[in-house]
């Protein structure tokens, strides 16, 4: 079995909570272990806002990806799930498409999902995703916050996740971008 790539330089985290969902992103870009940027924008609103993404790992695969996301949910009337599938179908089987190196989330009122280029396609359980090197740590903190504190709204969540991730991974910081629906 193939060894999943570890994404570096970058968290993604998206939280649906009390009737919210929230996709946050750190800004930082790495290119080994040297500090390239600090303020990227990974995560973009598409379908004119209806749909927001995030992503990890290569930047201009990522933004590929984006547009071939866009495409499909213009094909298939704004389903987020239906243009999912499609996507992943695509990525798997695309000869040139299969060289891409990104993970996306993508959310919108009703569904999130991961699409990866493995043919992935997770819907998570308890409403929480997150991807990057902070992934694991954004993940963790995100679910214990939806547990313990459901006073706090997707957002506070999302953000309050992703700052935890920054002061364990290297790779994260706290220059987060936000978006909500």
């Amino acid at each position: 079995m193939p060894k999943s790539p570890e994404w570096h330089s970058t968290t993604v985290v998206c939280v649906r909570h009390n009737g919210k969902v929230a996709l946050a992103s750190d800004g930082q870009v790495t290119l080994g272990t040297t500090v390239m940027k600090q303020t990227a924008a990974k995560i973009r609103r598409l379908k004119a806002g209806d749909v927001i993404a995030g992503f990890a790992g290569s930047s201009a695969d990522a933004f590929a990806l984006f547009s071939r996301f866009e495409t499909k949910l213009e094909e298939h009337r704004g389903n987020l799930e239906r243009a999912a599938i499609e996507l992943a179908k695509d990525w798997r089987t695309d000869k040139m498409l299969r060289q891409l190196e990104a993970l996306l989330i993508v959310a919108d009122k009703n569904v999130s999902l991961l699409i990866s280029g493995t043919g992935d396609l997770i819907s998570p359980d308890g409403g929480v995703l997150a991807v990057g090197s902070g992934g694991p740590y954004a993940l963790s903190a995100a679910r214990a916050l939806v547990q313990h504190r459901p006073d706090m709204t997707a957002a506070q969540v999302a953000r309050e996740a992703l700052t935890i991730a920054a002061g364990i991974d290297i790779y994260t910081n706290d220059r987060i971008t936000l978006e909500e629906l």
